[in-house]
């Protein structure tokens, strides 16, 4: 009975009343793992509504694995990148359920300028999953060989605060 109980309880968190992007006051936190050529790593972000279909936010990420024969080789700031994110939360846009949002969206980095775009869906009012890629528009340094100045892509679990 005990184990019916436990079932049943987690079968009915998938039928809550989630909603992936609620508007201006929303908050989200994301952490996931993060790959890339060269390297993964991991990736955490967080956005702030600030209208109904419009957020920005931060995000940051760190190499943990690089390609590099020796990895204690490469640097710390060739492994970490800081960015100030700004999306468009456009699921409601497209005709989307509230439990999933689109949202693509520009982001300034430490590295470069970039887009992303990404899909959050969430299975109860607090816990979702995501998945992210993006890509550098204009690097600050052409010459320079950096990890975080190529395509990326993230994938991992998001909650509202």
């Amino acid at each position: 009975m005990k184990r019916i109980s436990i079932v049943l309880l987690l079968l009915s968190a998938c039928f809550v009343n989630a909603q992936a992007y609620k508007g201006k006051g929303d908050v989200k936190a994301q952490v996931g793992m993060n790959f890339q050529t060269g390297g993964t790593g991991i990736h955490a972000s967080t956005d702030f509504g600030l209208g109904q279909n419009m957020s920005y936010g931060f995000s940051s990420s760190y190499l943990l694995n690089t390609s590099e024969g020796n990895a204690s080789a490469v640097k710390f700031g060739d492994r970490f990148d800081l960015k100030a994110r700004f999306n468009a939360n456009i699921g409601d846009v497209i005709g989307l359920d509230k439990k999933m949002d689109f949202y693509p969206g520009l982001d300034l980095s430490l590295k470069n300028f970039g887009a992303h775009l990404g899909f959050r869906y969430f299975f109860t009012e607090g816990f979702g999953l995501y998945t992210e890629g993006g890509f550098p528009l204009a690097k600050y340094n052409s010459n320079a060989i950096d990890y975080n100045d190529q395509f990326y892509f993230n994938i991992g679990a998001s909650f509202n605060l």
